[in-house]
């Protein structure tokens, strides 16, 4: 039962994880005009993106601020779902075997 959960937290991290980046990529292409906001479906896109990172962002970025106009933010995030996934790992592992 606790290994399900295990590989379930896991599983929802990972997709975080992808959710994250697909929304760093997503900002870039934005920002050097590659893809545009005016077209309908990328403008639902990105604030269906925004709707979901902006809760986890958003205490990060108090704490935080922007270095030279580069929002860290994300990068923290990252590092966080890596600690989590490796803490995650290492409780499957050390209880089960």
């Amino acid at each position: 039962m606790t290994f399900a959960i295990l590989q379930t937290l896991s599983f929802i991290l990972g997709i975080v994880w992808w959710i994250f980046l697909i929304m760093i990529v997503m900002s870039w292409l934005i920002s050097f005009n590659v893809i545009n906001t005016r077209n309908q479906f990328v403008a639902t896109v990105w604030r269906v993106l925004n709707q979901i990172t902006e809760p986890i962002l958003k205490p990060i970025r108090r704490i935080v601020p922007n270095v030279g106009g580069l929002d860290l933010s994300p990068l923290i995030v990252f590092v966080i779902i890596f600690f989590l996934q490796n803490l995650i790992a290492s409780a499957a592992v050390g209880r089960f075997l």
